[in-house]
């Protein structure tokens, strides 16, 4: 449950519909854990030694836990999400026999993240468990093309539902007061790490000299990401508030190898924040403005022309609005469990 757009899905779920309990692990060090920030109202549990990386040991501790857990709970559905707990939960889900397995894909690691070796192993498992895996939930269309392409799932195994997303009302000029900011500006909100290309952002930044460029976010290449920085980059760590970034912003940009459905992009949209994105995932699902090749002057290109449109704010946000709501997120999983 570290702080991203997974986690801000499982939230609205657990808080939209009866009957639930969340189990999850540890968030790695130096990440921000969802639950210590916006703790759902129903139960949750920790599962001991549950964490992003792998670890034998640890992991199947957890496997075991879960396996227990399962038994006494005896639920109608487990329904996992993310890569590791998609692996443990659905294995722990068939020794224990409970009649429904749902995995949730808000991404896929089949590119971006690993060398050859190493995604040829997770596309196997992938496909392995979908066997076993009575729906698969993908959170864009796109995601679900991608997965199919590589022999993941069958079509009828599939349904797509975009996150739902709620974002408070923040004034434009008081949230670029607070933040200190004029002129153009464009935000960047998530973990710095190497599939998001912190190193393409700067790229952009340095053909963009006349434009402020705030980065929202912490992870392992904090430090190397500040230190190669041209001077306007601003850094602003961890933000608990991310709405005033967004509506600080007069485009939000996103310069990732691999995406599923960037929530980050759904969350500048409801702020009436457009976009500009590497053509990646489910990315052409939600941006308003423009979707380029993952390329520092393609981008820089874009931003330019999407910062002289100015009415596209609005647009943005009204067709936020329309397709990412957290009604229509509880009301297909509710149909969803209905079906099985």
């Amino acid at each position: 449950m570290n702080v991203g757009g997974p986690a801000e899905l499982l939230v609205q779920l657990l808080g939209g519909l009866p009957d639930q309990e969340l189990l999850t692990g540890d968030v790695e060090e130096g990440e921000a854990d969802h639950l210590a920030l916006r703790a759902p109202t129903t139960p949750y549990t920790r599962v001991p030694g549950l964490g992003r990386s792998p670890r034998p040991g640890d992991d199947a501790r957890a496997l075991a836990f879960l396996v227990r857990e399962l038994r006494r709970r005896r639920p109608d559905v487990v329904h996992t999400h993310t890569a590791k707990a998609g692996v443990l939960g659905r294995v722990a889900g068939e020794l224990a026999r409970v009649p429904h397995l749902v995995h949730t894909f808000h991404g896929h690691l089949l590119h971006g993240y690993f060398g050859p070796g190493v995604t040829r192993a997770v596309t196997t498992s992938e496909r392995l468990l979908a066997r076993r895996t009575e729906r698969l939930v993908a959170v864009g269309t796109q995601v679900r093309d991608d997965l199919l392409a590589a022999g993941v799932g069958r079509p009828q195994q599939y349904v797509v539902v975009p996150p739902g997303v709620t974002m408070p009302a923040v004034d434009r000029a008081a949230a670029r007061a607070a933040l200190g900011v004029h002129g153009p500006v464009v935000a960047t909100v998530g973990r710095l790490i190497g599939v998001k290309r912190p190193d393409r952002l700067l790229e952009v930044a340095r053909l963009l000299p006349d434009v402020t460029f705030l980065m929202a976010g912490d992870g392992p290449l904090l430090a190397v990401t500040r230190a190669a920085a041209p001077p306007n980059v601003r850094f602003l760590g961890w933000q608990a508030d991310v709405a005033r970034v967004h509506a600080a912003a007069d485009v939000a940009l996103l310069t990732s190898d691999n995406e599923g459905m960037p929530v980050s992009l759904v969350e500048a949209a409801l702020c009436g924040t457009p976009a500009v994105s590497t053509d990646v995932g489910s990315a052409r699902e939600v941006v308003v403005g423009e979707v380029v090749a993952p390329d520092a002057a393609a981008l820089a290109a874009a931003v330019r022309r999407v910062l002289a449109q100015p009415g596209l704010g609005e647009v943005a946000r009204t067709r936020a609005q329309e397709r990412f709501s957290v009604a229509a997120l509880c009301a297909a999983h509710r149909e969803l469990y209905a079906s099985l």
